[in-house]
């Protein structure tokens, strides 16, 4: 818990230390959620070099993010609300990913690795292998339910769609070759998911 407190606040330094031991534990990153999303890939194989990571406000809600793929066929996707961890996600985890499956879907046709006929991608092909942290600091969350597992405010979706779209936009233009081998894969994830549906219904 305390090494992901200091992910999600980059810079500032935790120190815990067992006096039973003599043992001290440091916590301080200054990369924030890129180095958050590099420990998630610890022991996974990512498909490109450079950590996607933006940070933006809106409407008074502020909406960091780190994404990064690996070769895995599952997606690491976690999302906070104010440093709580909401593992049932919420309105801000449903703005991220609807604006992933349109900007890489935009992006996969505008640059012709989709044809006209092509079915769109859906959100489980784009997210494939995806290892993301998604932290939105809101002034008055509202939880569905007691444990704070799901976060209910309408507004911060379309904040979060938003930001999201504008970031990930930005980088997919600025770093084609990183574009290029997330589209693939994406559209790989798609071609398979086709094949498995066609053989099911012979």
């Amino acid at each position: 818990r305390l090494r992901e407190k200091a992910f999600l606040n980059k810079g500032v330094k935790i120190l815990f230390t067992d006096k039973r031991y003599d043992k001290h534990n440091v916590f301080h990153y200054e990369g924030g959620l890129r180095e958050f999303v590099e420990y998630i890939n610890t022991n996974k194989k990512t498909i490109h070099a450079n950590v996607l990571y933006g940070e933006r406000i809106k409407d008074d809600i502020m909406v960091e993010m780190a994404i990064q793929y690996t070769d895995q066929y599952t997606e690491s996707v976690y999302t906070f609300v104010n440093n709580i961890n909401t593992p049932e996600g919420g309105t801000h985890l449903t703005g991220f990913r609807s604006a992933v499956t349109r900007v890489v879907n935009d992006y996969a046709r505008s640059h012709n690795h989709l044809k006209e006929n092509d079915e769109p991608l859906t959100g489980e092909d784009i997210r494939e292998g995806m290892s993301a942290v998604i932290s939105v600091k809101v002034s008055d969350p509202q939880f569905e339910g007691q444990t704070k597992a799901k976060l209910g405010n309408s507004e911060v979706r379309g904040a979060v769609e938003s930001i999201t779209a504008d970031i990930l936009d930005q980088y997919l233009s600025e770093n084609p070759a990183d574009a290029r081998v997330i589209v693939d894969k994406s559209i790989r994830s798609a071609k398979a998911r086709i094949a498995a549906r066609k053989a099911r219904d012979l």
